[in-house]
C-alpha cells in the first residue's frame, strides 16, 4: 500500500505582508544611506576636483591606494595613535560589565536608580559641551589648577588639554565617563535575565555574595561580553571623530590625529575628496576582513561566533 503525500501550499497569512510593509520605511533608509553612497567610492579611482564632472575626471586607478601605503610618515603616525587608541579601549572594555555587576549589586532601589541615571547622562551631552566643560576644569585657569596650587602639590599651572603626553590616558578617561553608563545597560538586562533560583541555590550552599558573583553572574554575562567584543574588533580603526576632533589643537596634534580624524583632513580640509575616499575604503575592508578573522577565531576556540 503505498502512501501519497499530499502537496499542500502554505498560503502567506495577512499579517507576515503587515509585518513586510512596516520594515519597508526602514529597509529604504538602510538602502539609501547605508549602500546609495557606495557609489562615492568610485571616487577614489579618478583625479576628481569640485566643480569637474566625475566623467570627465582623469583615471588613475589604484594610485591614491598606493598614495597611502607609501606615506610612511602620516601612515605610520596616524595608524600609531589608532591602535593605541583602540588597544586602550579593549583594555578597559570590561569596566562596564564591572560597574553593572556593581550596580546590581546595590540594595538600596532609589539610589541605584539615580547612580544609573547620573551615570548614563554623560552619554547624551555633546562633545563640544564636554570640551567646555573640560576647558573650564583643566585650563591653566581652570578650577583644577586652582585646588592643586592651594593645596601646594605644583607650584605652576599646567595646561591638560595640551600636553601632549597626557592625551592618550585622558582622552580614554573621558570616553569612560561619557559612556560607561550607558554601555553598561545592555550587560544590566543581562543580569536580569539571569535565573534567580541559581542565586537561591548558591545561598543555601553557603556561597558569599562575591562568590555568586564570581560563580554566577560573571560566566553568565560572558557570551553577551565575547559578543560585544567581536562586534568591537570589526570597528578597530573605527575609534571616533567626534571626541578627537574637538580636543585637537597644534600641540597635542601629532598624538591624537586618529585615522578618521586624518580622513576629514586630507578629504575636506585639503579638497584631496579621492585620496580621503581610497583612505575610507581601505578602512572598510580592514574593518570586515578583521570581524571576520575574529569570527572565525572565536568559532574555532569557543565554538560559538555571530554569524
Amino acid at each position: 500500500m503505498s502512501s501519497v503525500t499530499p502537496n499542500i501550499q502554505i498560503k502567506p497569512r495577512k499579517k507576515q505582508y503587515q509585518l513586510l510593509l512596516m520594515a519597508a520605511p526602514f529597509l529604504l533608509l538602510v538602502l539609501l544611506f547605508s549602500y546609495v553612497p557606495l557609489f562615492g567610492w568610485s571616487f577614489s579611482l579618478f583625479n576628481y576636483r569640485p566643480g569637474i564632472s566625475l566623467l570627465e575626471s582623469k583615471f588613475v586607478g589604484f594610485k591614491y591606494f598606493q598614495m597611502f601605503l607609501t606615506d610612511k610618515y602620516d601612515m605610520y603616525r596616524v595608524m600609531k595613535n589608532t591602535v593605541i587608541f583602540a588597544l586602550i579601549g579593549y583594555l578597559v572594555s570590561p569596566l562596564p560589565m564591572i560597574f553593572a555587576i556593581m550596580l546590581n549589586e546595590v540594595k538600596h532601589a532609589k539610589y541605584k536608580k539615580a547612580v544609573q541615571t547620573i551615570s548614563t547622562m554623560p552619554n547624551f551631552v555633546s562633545w563640544v559641551i564636554v570640551y567646555s566643560l573640560m576647558f573650564t576644569i583643566f585650563s591653566t585657569d581652570g578650577v583644577f589648577n586652582d585646588i592643586m596650587m592651594n593645596l601646594g602639590l605644583i607650584s605652576s599651572p599646567t595646561n591638560v588639554l595640551a600636553d601632549k603626553d597626557a592625551v592618550y590616558w585622558f582622552q580614554t578617561l573621558l570616553g569612560q565617563w561619557k559612556n560607561l553608563g550607558w554601555s553598561s545597560i545592555i550587560y544590566l538586562a543581562a543580569i536580569a535575565g539571569i535565573d534567580q533560583e541559581m542565586y537561591e541555590a548558591a545561598s543555601i550552599d553557603g556561597a558569599t555574595r562575591f562568590q555568586s558573583i564570581l560563580h554566577i553572574t560573571i560566566p553568565s554575562l560572558m557570551p553577551t561580553f565575547i559578543v560585544l567584543l567581536l562586534l568591537s574588533i570589526g570597528n578597530f580603526v573605527n575609534v571616533g571623530f567626534d571626541q578627537y576632533f574637538v580636543f585637537k589643537n597644534n600641540v597635542t596634534a601629532a598624538n591624537i590625529e586618529v585615522l578618521d580624524l586624518y580622513v576629514y583632513r586630507i578629504g575636506l580640509m585639503n579638497s584631496d575628496y579621492s585620496y580621503g575616499v581610497a583612505i575610507g575604503i581601505m578602512k572598510s575592508f580592514v574593518s570586515i576582513a578583521l570581524l571576520f578573522i575574529a569570527n572565525t577565531l572565536s568559532k574555532k576556540v569557543r565554538g560559538t561566533s555571530i554569524v
